[in-house]
């Protein structure tokens, strides 16, 4: 069973790196990744984040070349493939482009190397249609440390934050680490996003979220997206079936984040479960969570219900 609606915050598709790179420079409908524009189910208005994931070895100048080189392909796709996708900057957009029957693109940055720590940069990224950045990757970057360091932000960071805030750039903290959520929630003043991180009580993993930072995320209005990585899921990265993701959607609810959780797949960027490595098969999430017990409206509100109320907020 399909929900009439899916927004995913968080996929790898769009960039070629050699992380993710098949040789086929329309990444967003390319058959050798998972998530092409072909293999969307047809009867569900798909809303996507994708991601310029920068790798965080490519830093100055080469980071500013790596994203404009990427940026260039995204808008290039979006005239290549506008019979099927559209650009977005806002819920309205998105909107309408359900009501076209194309998928809902935003552009959006993995890696604030992009900045190359010019805090000018912001306003011609926002300019640009970038409409959320992940702060950091594993390690460090001007902005701050990943979740494989122990720094928390630096001060051209603690400059970055309020000037993403003031343009409407959503702050994604995914990636953060913990050291990084301290001084965040010291200066964050508006609603951010957890693009795509699970719960650290279910799966011990840094990535993880503490159950501190989610209680915190839910007094703010904030978003967080559900991961598909397997060893973001569980410990030791076996996930046969959806019961481990749920205990982790349960986990949140536990903790009052039921309007605050969405999904974000981390497609065609991480090892997925057999049962969750398609678009398809992430659409019949919602079938899921059905027959485990969730309410349709609660159902609904992971798929796209949430994130859609935040991005009429917060976009």
């Amino acid at each position: 069973m399909y929900p009439k609606y899916l927004i995913d915050l968080h996929c790898d598709t769009l960039t070629d790196s050699k992380y993710t790179s098949t040789g086929n420079p329309d990444t967003l409908d390319d058959p050798k990744r998972v998530l092409s524009l072909q293999a969307m189910p047809s009867d569900v208005g798909w809303a996507q984040f994708y991601a310029i994931f920068i790798p965080d070895e490519v830093r100055g100048a080469d980071a500013e070349e790596y994203f404009e080189n990427n940026r260039k392909n995204f808008v290039r796709q979006m005239g290549l493939f506008a019979d099927r996708v559209a650009p977005c900057r806002t819920a309205a957009d998105m909107e309408a482009a359900w009501s076209a029957g194309k998928t809902a693109a935003f552009l959006t940055i993995e890696n604030g190397s992009a900045l190359n720590g010019r805090l000018e940069r912001v306003k011609l990224l926002a300019d640009q249609g970038v409409r959320c950045m992940t702060i950091v990757w594993n390690g460090e970057n001007e902005l701050g440390s990943g979740h494989s360091t122990t720094h928390g932000l630096s001060a051209f960071g603690r400059e970055v934050i309020p000037e993403m805030e003031r343009l409407g750039m959503l702050v994604d903290v995914s990636h953060l680490n913990d050291a990084g959520f301290e001084d965040l929630f010291a200066l964050a003043k508006k609603p951010f996003v957890a693009t795509h991180s699970n719960a650290r009580s279910v799966c011990s993993h840094k990535r993880n979220l503490t159950d501190d930072m989610i209680r915190e995320m839910v007094k703010r209005n904030c978003l967080i997206g559900l991961n598909y990585y397997v060893k973001f899921i569980a410990d030791d990265g076996v996930v046969p079936g959806p019961e481990l993701l749920m205990k982790h959607i349960e986990h949140f609810f536990a903790l009052g984040a039921e309007k605050n959780l969405a999904l974000g797949s981390d497609f065609d960027g991480a090892t997925l479960p057999e049962w969750l490595n398609t678009p398809a098969k992430a659409a019949a999430l919602y079938g899921t969570f059905l027959d485990f017990g969730l309410s349709e409206e609660q159902a609904e509100g992971i798929m796209y219900k949430n994130a859609q109320r935040f991005f009429r907020e917060n976009l």
